[in-house]
């Protein structure tokens, strides 16, 4: 098993979202090394750490799991989308997307700054935490995802 975060903002699709769909197409990924991580990394199975980003203040506020197979992302067809890609063909598409499921909400929110002040401890090497780093869907290491899991006030048995 991998683990991952992903990032959504929370008037965009938030942790309440994944909760009440319980699965939902994780859509609209427009960058290689985050479509390659989709693609040809996650599987079935793996668990994430469900980042609000873009919101005052950003951190993770739950877990989703990995429900699908990557499968082509219908957006990059669709004219109307802001998600439209016209290089990309229906034959050939350039961009996938997989499903996640609702694991779990955080009882207790894990803000960036949580996550910072981690850094140079049990957290140090977490991609997201990285300077510049603005990926929406990074691996992380299982110490890291069990540390921020107790951060957030669960345990790796609440979510497996």
């Amino acid at each position: 098993m991998k683990y991952w975060l992903i990032k959504s903002e929370p008037d965009v699709f938030g942790i309440e979202d994944l909760k009440k769909a319980q699965v939902e197409p994780w859509d609209g990924i427009r960058n290689y090394q985050a479509r390659n991580f989709m693609r040809d990394e996650m599987e079935i199975g793996d668990l994430a750490l469900f980042y609000h980003s873009n919101t005052k203040p950003p951190g993770v506020c739950g877990v989703a799991r990995v429900a699908s197979r990557p499968y082509p992302d219908p957006t990059q067809f669709d004219e109307k989308s802001k998600y439209y890609d016209p290089k990309s063909k229906e034959e050939e598409p350039r961009w996938c997307l997989l499903d996640f499921e609702f694991v779990a909400e955080m009882p207790n929110y894990v803000s960036l700054d949580d996550l910072k002040a981690e850094a140079e401890g049990k957290l140090e090497g977490m991609l997201v935490l990285r300077r510049g780093n603005r990926l929406s869907i990074t691996p992380v290491e299982k110490k890291h995802f069990n540390h921020v899991l107790k951060m957030g006030g669960l345990a790796a048995k609440d979510v497996s």
